[in-house]
């Protein structure tokens, strides 16, 4: 399997036929979103706050990720090297798969699913890194553009430490103009879309630890730098439906979540034993 931590060139992706226009979601028989919760998706893009673990789960998923992040440090990685973490480390596959989290998003996405990504973002007390104004499709070589990130907290983010900010409705407008980040900005990825207030409201993403978020896959968000002495830390978990198609080899970065795969083309990926 290929190293997916490497993010595709623009040659690539500009290379690819892909529809990066937004599809509107929704099941007609929702199990745990609200219409007005589906509503606001379609309608500002993402859904915040949602409860998924209780204090306690959560708290035993934070001692994993503590114990995760020390192995990796040790072995030459950063807090935000922890890419595709579903198919290496068994504890975040049963995370991308858990119930609770994928039964939101198969009410937007519909009855097979699958997901596909896993990556901590973690800022470290006062790391000064942030997360520049872009779009997740961007960087993503699927189509139709019908995916979605759950942004689970692991520990509690507040603007402080540097939660996610959206630009609501953002995610009507299309694939948007980007430009390379610059050294300057510190950015934890590689592109930035400037002025992005011209394409909605300004809308800041706190939660608490267990809770998660749910974006589409083409709203406009970002991050500030955490300043504080707390860390921050979130998991995303990517999921598209079965009928997108992933080039590059990704379609072997999938594990059915819900339903199946008529088409055939994606990966079921099994649980890894490692931990």
């Amino acid at each position: 399997m290929k190293d997916f931590q490497i993010i595709p060139t623009d040659d690539e992706l500009e290379s690819l036929q892909r529809d990066l226009t937004f599809h509107p979601a929704g099941v007609e028989h929702p199990e745990t979103l609200s219409a007005d919760q589906i509503r606001h998706f379609n309608d500002r893009g993402y859904i915040a706050p949602l409860e998924i673990f209780t204090a306690d789960e959560i708290g035993k998923i934070r001692e994993y990720f503590d114990d995760l992040l020390r192995r990796v440090t040790a072995g030459g990685g950063d807090s935000y090297s922890i890419s595709s973490a579903h198919l290496k480390y068994g504890p975040v596959h049963d995370l991308l798969t858990d119930a609770r989290i994928v039964s939101p998003v198969s009410d937007l996405l519909g009855e097979n699913v699958i997901g596909w990504g896993s990556h901590f973002f973690c800022k470290m007390p006062r790391d000064g890194k942030s997360v520049a104004w872009h779009q997740d499709a961007s960087y993503w070589p699927l189509s139709p553009s019908k995916a979605v990130t759950v942004w689970l907290a692991i520990d509690d983010a507040d603007q402080e430490n540097g939660c996610m900010k959206f630009i609501a409705g953002s995610h009507t407008k299309g694939h948007m103009t980007y430009r390379p980040s610059d050294s300057t900005e510190h950015n934890v990825l590689n592109q930035t879309i400037d002025d992005p207030e011209q394409y909605g409201e300004l809308v800041y993403d706190p939660l608490r630890a267990g809770q998660a978020s749910i974006h589409a896959d083409l709203l406009l968000h970002g991050s500030e730098a955490n300043h504080s002495a707390r860390r921050r830390c979130g998991l995303t978990l990517r999921y598209c439906s079965a009928d997108v198609h992933a080039a590059l080899g990704w379609n072997e970065k999938g594990v059915f979540v819900r339903g199946a795969d008529p088409s055939g083309h994606w990966s079921n990926q099994p649980r890894p034993a490692d931990a």
